[in-house]
């Protein structure tokens, strides 16, 4: 005997249509770090960007922000499964540090203070799709989410936005970075459910 109408599916819920799949709507700012937080002062902070050759780009705190602060609205999604939407942050584009960088390479290696690193393709972190983020909601960022400067590249699932930045290194062949060793996806699209390889 069946007590379950043949159709039903149970109460329904609304779907936000900027949640990917397999996403749930987060109400909090979830912390997951792989490691301890790395506590750095902006008057020791410093960003490099070394291209496949071998030239180095750099920048101390002031002379980041001297390139030009933004306010970035963005949603941003995890690998384990939450979302916020319409989050708000303050950063320096990606495209005002590369306006004097000579590269033919099609991938780059975020570094972190603490040792963490991620790689993406060139062409994902330029044209306005990334940001060295300063600030969320108005604050300075904390350093339990990456403060007080971090990568944020929203395209892609979190783990690609690089907390603690400090550097950006140029390759020419691509190679997997800390998550992708242990077998997160190579590139994390969070439309096409890139989690695992």
């Amino acid at each position: 005997m069946s007590f379950i109408t043949r159709g039903f599916t149970g109460r329904g819920r609304e779907r936000d249509d900027r949640l990917p799949p397999g996403q749930t709507l987060a109400r909090d700012f979830p912390v997951l770090s792989a490691g301890p937080t790395p506590e750095v002062d902006t008057d020791e902070w410093e960003f490099t960007i070394r291209t496949e050759s071998g030239v180095e780009h750099r920048w101390d705190w002031q002379a980041l922000l001297d390139a030009g602060v933004e306010d970035v609205e963005t949603d941003i999604h995890c690998v384990t499964h939450w979302s916020k939407l319409g989050t708000s942050w303050r950063g320096v584009p990606l495209d005002a540090l590369f306006e004097e960088v000579e590269t033919d390479a099609g991938y780059v290696m975020a570094h972190s203070y603490g040792g963490y690193t991620t790689n993406l393709p060139l062409e994902e972190v330029l044209d306005g799709q990334a940001w060295i983020a300063i600030d969320y909601d108005g604050e300075p960022l904390d350093p339990e989410h990456g403060g007080p400067a971090r990568l944020l590249v929203p395209k892609l699932y979190f783990w690609k936005s690089a907390k603690w930045v400090r550097g950006l290194v140029l390759m020419e062949d691509d190679q997997p970075g800390f998550w992708e060793q242990y077998g997160y996806h190579n590139h994390g699209d969070p439309w096409r459910e890139e989690r695992y390889w």
